[in-house]
């Protein structure tokens, strides 16, 4: 059975958690809302390691995948999935990345 782990956000501000437990490795994240003047902003994650050395950086937090798919050379060993309670297709706004909009932590069945 698979384990998935909510990852702790603040609603609907830009933040950075350090000291987050993935697996059995540590690591900082930060989730910055990107904005454009057309309005067609949107949440992106850096993934840091333990020291603060960059490993992913402005990853789009989109629904519907794994946002680590495709960097299995990085050797993460689990999935980062998004999705909105209400709508699990709709992308988090602004607003609501932390309360409807969350990011899941999941582990693959052992």
């Amino acid at each position: 059975m698979s384990a998935v782990f909510e990852i702790p956000l603040q609603v609907g501000m830009p933040q950075t958690i350090t000291g987050i437990q993935l697996g059995a490795t540590t690591y900082q994240m930060t989730f910055l809302y990107r904005n454009d003047t057309s309005g067609l902003g949107g949440w992106t994650v850096d993934i840091f390691d333990a020291s603060g050395n960059p490993i992913l950086q402005g990853v789009p937090l989109v629904t519907g995948a794994d946002l680590l798919a495709q960097y299995p050379h990085l050797g993460f060993t689990g999935s980062l999935i998004v999705q909105t309670t209400s709508n699990p297709d709709a992308v988090p706004t602004f607003a609501n990345l932390g309360s409807d909009g969350v990011v899941y932590w999941v582990t693959p069945p052992v």
